[in-house]
């Protein structure tokens, strides 16, 4: 989950994160564990810092149902899907990870396709969920963080 831009209800990007796991949980989700908040820099065009964070949540529900909950979520609090791809956001919640393995179809790719190669994704989820393994490559998120923070510090 991540945010870049204030919302006059909640405030900043930490307090939207707070607040959005608050909305989850009264919507019925189980919410098992929330990630400390990061801050991190932002992917593609966007200027502004954004506060990250992950959380692990029980559900019933599908992916695909999931998604659309997520969504629902991301609109109350001011998200628009149009205009230019990666740009500032007062929300993003992400399907990352998923008990069930894989999943594919048009809308959603899980695992995320990208999460192995973001800090802001690997570094949170670590430390709430360090055994959870990637059905791909099988590697643990604890793992996975490591290899990458290795590689950024050759870098």
């Amino acid at each position: 989950m991540g945010s870049n831009q204030r919302d006059p209800r909640h405030g900043g990007p930490r307090a939207i994160l707070g607040a959005a796991i608050a909305e989850l949980v009264r919507l019925g989700l189980e919410v098992e564990a929330v990630a400390p908040v990061i801050r991190s820099r932002p992917v593609g065009p966007s200027q502004r810092e954004y506060a990250n964070g992950a959380a692990v949540i029980s559900t019933s529900l599908e992916p695909l149902e999931l998604l659309d909950l997520l969504q629902d979520v991301e609109c109350w609090f001011g998200r628009r899907r149009q205009g230019q791809r990666w740009r500032s956001r007062t929300l993003d919640l992400d399907i990352v990870l998923w008990s069930g393995g894989c999943w594919a179809d048009a809308v959603l790719t899980v695992p995320h396709r990208e999460f192995r190669k973001r800090g802001f994704v690997l570094g949170p989820a670590a430390r709430i969920a360090p055994h959870w393994r990637d059905p791909l490559s099988g590697l643990t998120l604890r793992q996975l963080a490591n290899r990458l923070n290795r590689s950024s510090a050759k870098a």
